[in-house]
Parts: C-alpha cells; structure tokens; sequence
C-alpha cells in the first residue's frame, strides 16, 4: 500500500493490524483520483472512516490543503497518526479518535466546510445515505464538493441523496465505488432510506 501519486508519490503506508480493517487497494484508489481529479487546487477532504488514512493522505498528496481524519477504532487511529507523520503531513491534518456522528457535529460546530468526502464505512455498518443527509443538514458540504462512497457489491445506493446526484458508480470484485457531486442549489430531502445519525463516542 503507498501513495500513487503527487507530492507523496512512492511513499509506503503501514497498514492496520488484523482483519478488522479493509484498506482500499492502490487498484481503487487509482481509479477513484482517476474519476474526481487527478489533482486538486486546494480545499478541505474528509476521510470520514479513515482506517489507515491512505485516502486522504492520497488527497493531500495531490494538492488538497487540509485533511480530517476520523477514526474510532484505536489500532487504527494510531495507524492513521503514523502515516500522516511519515509522509510528514501533520500540519496539514486532523486526527478525531471519535465516532462519525459525533464527528460531523463537532465539525459543524467549527463551520468547517469540505471538497472532498470520501466514506468507506465497515460493510456491516454502513449507513452512508444518512450520513449523507446529516452532512448537508449541517452544511458540512462546499458547493459542488464530490462525496466517494465505498461499499459492498451487494448494496445499491440511491441516484439521489437530498442535494447529492450520483455521478457515477463502479465496481471491482465485491467492493463497488458510489460517487456522488453536491448540488447546492438542490433542496436537501429524504433520502430513499435516509435518516439522522446518531452520536457516539467522545472525541479524545
């Protein structure tokens, strides 16, 4: 697992001990840059379920400003903290050991407003579409800011999340790749399964 391209280019990233964590291959990364950039003028990326960060540091590394990592599981939250300081990146970065709920809140209460979401929760878990809409009720998206949603093979999103309009969708195996372009314009709605997140744990 590394860095593919930009400032980091080449650089290693460690990966989270186990099989807890489902890093996404270079072979998905590539291709998600490919869609939504190759690179970026600046802005703000969330990396909402960061496992070991390589998203968002792919992100950075390609020209975003500044990252947000969330990140509750502690092997890889340390994980995270580690690739970040590799690639020596932590004046770029935000590390939140939290849950993503109470991360987005939290966010919000700092007016903090992002390009780039990239969400890639643990397949069992996954409640992208209303993480979605709690996003755009909090006004946690910039105006035509792309959302990347990762999830398995067997789970379909709607073409529409409130002001969300699916762009594209691509698989590859089991793991499908959902993308999602932000229509400020749109009047945020009930998603077909949308609902408010819930909180959880304290951010440390």
């Amino acid at each position: 697992m590394r860095v593919i391209a930009g400032e980091h280019r080449g650089r290693r990233l460690t990966a989270v001990p186990g099989k807890g964590t489902r890093p996404t291959t270079d072979k998905i990364k590539e291709s998600i840059f490919n869609m939504i950039g190759p690179y970026f003028s600046g802005g703000w990326v969330l990396d909402l379920y960061a496992g070991t960060g390589g998203l968002g540091i792919e992100a950075l590394s390609r020209g975003m400003d500044k990252a947000v990592f969330v990140e509750k599981d502690l092997k890889a939250f340390s994980v995270v903290k580690q690739n970040v300081a590799a690639c020596r990146l932590e004046d770029r970065a935000e590390l939140y050991r939290n849950d993503a709920g109470r991360a987005l809140k939290l966010l919000a209460k700092r007016g903090v407003v992002f390009d780039l979401v990239f969400l890639d929760p643990p397949y069992a878990h996954q409640r992208i579409a209303e993480e979605m809409m709690e996003m755009q009720a909090l006004r946690l998206l910039a105006e035509d800011a792309w959302i990347v949603a990762e999830h398995d093979s067997g789970f379909r999103l709607p073409e529409r999340v409130g002001a969300c309009e699916q762009d594209r969708v691509s698989t590859y195996g089991e793991t499908t790749i959902t993308i999602y372009r932000f229509d400020q314009v749109g009047e945020p709605g009930e998603a077909e399964d949308g609902s408010p997140g819930e909180e959880g744990d304290e951010v440390l």
